[in-house]
This record gives C-alpha cells, structure tokens and sequence, in this order.
C-alpha cells in the first residue's frame, strides 16, 4: 500500500500532517490523490513507481519553464523524489516516486476565458527561449516524456530537422512492425521530402508539446491553466495543431490566438504533419486503432517515390 503520510512528512518535514486522503483523476500513467494537510492547507499528489522519477522531474521542469515566461498559470511544485517506505506508519508500504504540487481550487470560469487563453498561449509562444536552447535553436536542457513515450530534445539548428529527426523519425522507427512496403516507402519519402511541406519559424517558442483538452483546467482565477507539460522549443505551430487534434478549444481561442500571431498561408497542410507525430506516438502507446490516422497523412504526403 502506498504511505501517503509518511510521502509528505519527507517530502513536506515531519511535522506536518495528512489530515484527508481522496484519489483522483490523475490521468492513466500516474495514481493521484488530493491530500488536505492538518493546517487546512490541499496539496495534489501524483505517485509512481521508483523507476518512474524521471516522469516527475520532467514535469517539474516543465512547469519551471513555462512559469518563467509570465504568459499562463502553472501549478507550483512543491516536492519531487523517491520514498522509501518502511512500513512504520501504515503496515506495510511500497517505494514510490512522487510529486507533490499546489491543488488548483477552479474558481468561477471568466466570460472571456477563451479569448484570454488564446492570448496567453501566443505570449507564452513570443517568449524569449535562450535560457533553454541559446543561439535560436531547438529542442531543450533535457530530454522529457510525452505521455509515457519517451521525448528526444537533443539541441538542434534547423526546426526542420529537428522535427524530422527527434520527432517523426523516432517514432515511425518504433512503429515499424505496423508498417507493410508500401507504408515504409512511403513514410521514407515523407521524411526525405519534409523541406516541401514545413518552414523554418520566424522564432523559436517554448511549446506545452501535449496541449490537448486534457492537459489545461480552469484555475483559481478563473483562466486556464497548464499542467502535464512535454515542454521543448520548436515551432508555435505546432502547440496549436495539437489543440486541434481532439477538439475541446472554442473558436474564440484560435480568433484571439490569431490577433497576436497571425499565422502563415499552409497552416492547414502543416498541421497535418505535426499532429502525424502525436498519432504515431499514440499509434505507439495505444495500438492499432490509430493506424488508420497515421496511413491518412502518410499516403497524402508521402506518395513521391512510393
């Protein structure tokens, strides 16, 4: 059993006290609980095994990342590690890793939430990015997680190929076996024609890199706010085809988005290709459900030399 009181009296010091304990959702990588301490105060607990620290390390970077650039509301971390447990306190526990942050009490969602959302996004994505990936290039100080897949951030110069090796790349050679000749060719000139379909970004953004429905609430003050990053720096873009992918995001955010970053004829067709990422990853993660999602994009923009 997992000892929650002995996590935050490490974690938090051994004076304080885990008055309630009630789980919640907390997605399907992770167990999450709301914990309200003795003094009042409600943390969000999010727990794994001892293998998985570097899931929660990730995310707290991520969050640091995206508070330093003042656009949008993230949770604060509070505490990450591994607990040893020793049965003292509970019978008999298990290790665990965990992270321990701030709980988002929603407050009354504003009547320009959306609008307000879509502003903060495009600020978050003009951000200066040098701290992360100096010189204008791409990727991050460390490698992270998207969903339970692992994410390459090595430091590139050209989005391009950084697009097409740490993200396409990878993930088309871990789904191989789903591919027969005709999905492997086509892929390959998918690959070799990138240069056709994408363009360079007139700057580099730190990127959410997981921005769907899920991953944003309404917080304290009544706007969204991020959680569950897979933070890298790369091209706006594609934090907005993401948005797209599963729907959930009002017209009003993408108005409002657009007023503050108009963006470049082709969008539509490049979105395509950023959200063919996100499907090979869950192609990868879930099964062959997605295969049909990921043939779609493939054969439309992977014909040439098929």
């Amino acid at each position: 059993m997992i000892d929650i009181a002995g996590i935050v009296q490490q974690a938090l010091g051994k004076e304080t006290a885990a008055g309630g304990v009630r789980p919640v959702a907390g997605g399907d990588i992770n167990d999450a609980y709301l914990v309200t301490l003795a003094d009042g105060r409600k943390v969000f607990l999010k727990v794994n095994t001892p293998g998985n620290a570097a899931f929660f390390s990730a995310e707290q970077e991520g969050l640091a990342a995206i508070r330093k650039t003042n656009a949008i509301g993230v949770p604060q971390v509070i505490a990450t590690g591994v607990f040893t447990g020793d049965g003292t306190a509970t019978g008999r526990s298990k290790d665990c890793s965990f992270l321990i942050m701030d709980y988002l009490e929603a407050g009354p969602r504003k009547s320009d939430f959306w609008e307000r959302f879509g502003r903060q996004l495009a600020a978050m994505h003009r951000a200066q990015t040098g701290e992360w990936t100096p010189g204008g290039k791409y990727g991050f100080t460390q490698n992270n997680f998207i969903g339970a897949g692992r994410q390459n951030n090595s430091i590139c110069d050209s989005w391009i190929d950084f697009f097409r090796e740490y993200r396409l790349e990878q993930q088309f050679k871990l789904a191989g076996l789903y591919f027969g000749s005709y999905g492997r060719k086509a892929m390959l000139s998918l690959l070799d024609h990138l240069e056709e379909y994408l363009v360079e970004p007139e700057y580099p953004s730190l990127l959410h890199g997981d921005l769907w429905g899920g991953n944003f609430v309404t917080g304290p003050d009544g706007g969204a706010w991020l959680i569950d990053p897979a933070v890298y720096v790369g091209h706006a873009e594609a934090d907005l085809a993401m948005t797209e992918l599963f729907g959930g995001f009002a017209p009003a955010f993408y108005g409002s988005y657009k007023e503050v970053s108009p963006l470049l004829p082709g969008y539509a067709d490049r979105r395509e290709l950023y959200n063919l990422y996100h499907l090979l990853n869950h192609l990868n993660l879930f099964g062959e459900g997605y295969y049909g999602a990921v043939m779609r994009i493939i054969r439309r923009f992977g014909k040439a030399g098929a």
